[in-house]
């Protein structure tokens, strides 16, 4: 009996920067959308909390 690929784990959405979209389908440009925009508030939360932790230093070790 054949697997269908229903059965099968669907690959988790990745994207490469340039890749060529000239393939996907709406759908999968809209998956890729999201999966970016979360990246870029992941990457933003980082860097605040970088910049809180290195302005608490420079304030600790100016005084």
């Amino acid at each position: 009996m054949a697997i269908e690929d229903d059965d099968k784990p669907r690959k988790k959405v990745t994207h490469e920067i340039g890749q060529d979209l000239s393939l996907l389908s709406v759908e999968e440009l809209a998956e890729r959308i999201a999966l970016m925009n979360s990246e870029i508030e992941r990457l933003q939360v980082a860097a605040t909390k970088k910049r809180a932790s290195k302005d608490a230093a420079n304030s600790f070790f100016k005084t």
